[in-house]
């Protein structure tokens, strides 16, 4: 062993430990994590500390004075039993480069190669703090819920968004697309987006497709006087995207989709801070269960959602009160946690609308207007397409059951004036949340 003893950097150093009042939230970027591990918590908080910061699996003798007391990640705070729980673990500033590798570098600290540790049966990410330098950074949403109010009219008389997604989810072409969303349109909904399958196949070609769907909704405005949206799907490489929004755009295009986690952050990142396309972004999670499902292991939805809101999206799927979505275990104080930050203050950046989505249904809406109150989209697909009386019934229907909710009248009893809504109910049923 080398006489420069001083120099070595050990495992399980005491530099890689603080106690929780001395970590400045303004300082460092913060992660909450659930770890299982027979070494212990304490031991398992040092060795993500250590792994995702300047630490190795042995000792070495190429630090200096500066590392040490400047880079590591320090364990800070833990909770719960001997060998199960939860750890929080501090990464300072100086770690980071968020100016010329911004969002890759900072998952590449806090989620890292930590869910490879041998020595960690199981770690999960479940929270993230950005300190405001971090999010001053970036530009979050554009538009936000109130802006996307403004967009389709609501602001004057909040309520919950209607939205559907076309269906079948593939297959139509631009002239039957565009078909299905006037339906659906008239029939009430303020949003339509292609589903994340759907970019420009040869059956369906975006600028064809676009400039259908959009014709199609300029005349539901002359009809109607209202506005609708649809969030184009123009998720691709990161060249191609951009030429995708631009000739989505180019045919009228008024919002704009990304399937973030099949992209990656880095992208999502680079594609709206360096291109100014004027137009809401509707972020949709595809993809996001093979890592945020396990409740144990991986990613949490929530770091994904802040992640989200700090690069600018203006509405993220988040899963659903009650539907084909929701209702695992835990599922919903996390989803609670999500709508909620989505919806608070956070340095002065804009709100983003959450969305609700899958497998829902009008019977289904009492319980998610419970869970996400008045600012939310409520997407359905097949609880519109396939109403026995067709898309524009669907669509009523699911219009009434909303206005149902924001009137405090049972669906029941609304659907004794409301024909569509009583189909509906007839077909599907209604559905309540424990507690109900």
């Amino acid at each position: 062993m080398s006489k420069n003893t001083e120099t070595k950097l050990s495992y399980i150093d005491d530099i890689f430990v603080s106690e929780p009042e001395a970590i400045d939230p303004e300082r460092y970027i913060t992660a909450k994590y659930y770890v299982e591990s027979p070494m212990g918590l304490r031991s398992a908080g040092i060795a993500i500390a250590t792994e995702e910061s300047i630490g190795t699996w042995t000792e070495i003798t190429t630090t200096n004075d500066w590392v040490r007391s400047r880079l590591p990640a320090k364990l800070f705070k833990m909770e719960g039993k001997d060998d199960a729980g939860l750890v929080y673990v501090a990464y300072p500033l100086d770690l980071f480069d968020i100016e010329k590798s911004g969002i890759a570098n900072i998952l590449s600290m806090v989620a890292g190669n930590l869910f490879g540790l041998s020595a960690i049966k199981n770690v999960r990410l479940l929270d993230i703090h950005f300190p405001r330098s971090v999010v001053d950074y970036y530009p979050g949403p554009k538009f936000g819920i109130d802006g996307v109010r403004r967009l389709v009219g609501t602001e004057k008389s909040p309520r919950p968004h209607l939205g559907t997604i076309v269906k079948p989810k593939v297959g139509l072409s631009p002239e039957q697309t565009a078909a299905v969303c006037y339906e659906a349109a008239v029939g009430g909904v303020d949003f339509i987006k292609d589903d994340e399958t759907l970019v420009s196949q040869k059956f369906c070609p975006l600028d064809e497709r676009v400039s259908k769907v959009m014709e199609k909704l300029d005349r539901v405005k002359s009809e109607t006087g209202r506005r609708v949206l649809f969030a184009v799907n123009v998720t691709a490489s990161p060249e191609k995207m951009v030429k995708n929004a631009e000739v989505a755009l180019d045919n009228g295009c008024n919002t704009l989709m990304l399937d973030i986690v099949i992209l990656g952050f880095p992208t999502v990142e680079w594609f709206i801070t360096n291109h100014d396309f004027k137009v809401p972004i509707h972020m949709h999670r595809a993809m996001h269960a093979a890592f945020t499902r396990n409740p144990k292991h991986g990613i949490a939805m929530l770091p994904l959602a802040k992640i989200s809101r700090l690069l600018g999206g203006d509405q993220l799927h988040v899963g659903s009160g009650a539907g084909k979505m929701g209702g695992e275990e835990g599922h919903s104080a996390e989803l609670a946690s999500i709508i909620a930050f989505l919806k608070e203050e956070m340095h002065g950046k804009k709100t983003t609308f959450p969305v609700a989505s899958g497998g829902i249904h009008p019977g289904f809406v009492p319980a998610n207007f419970r869970v996400f109150g008045t600012d939310f989209v409520i997407n359905a697909g097949g609880g519109i397409h396939g109403h026995p009386n067709g898309t524009r019934a669907g669509a009523t229907a699911m219009k009434q059951a909303i206005d149902a909710c924001v009137k405090g009248i049972e669906l029941e009893e609304y659907a004794k004036t409301h024909k569509e809504l009583e189909i509906a109910l007839g077909l599907w049923g209604t559905s309540k949340l424990e507690g109900d």
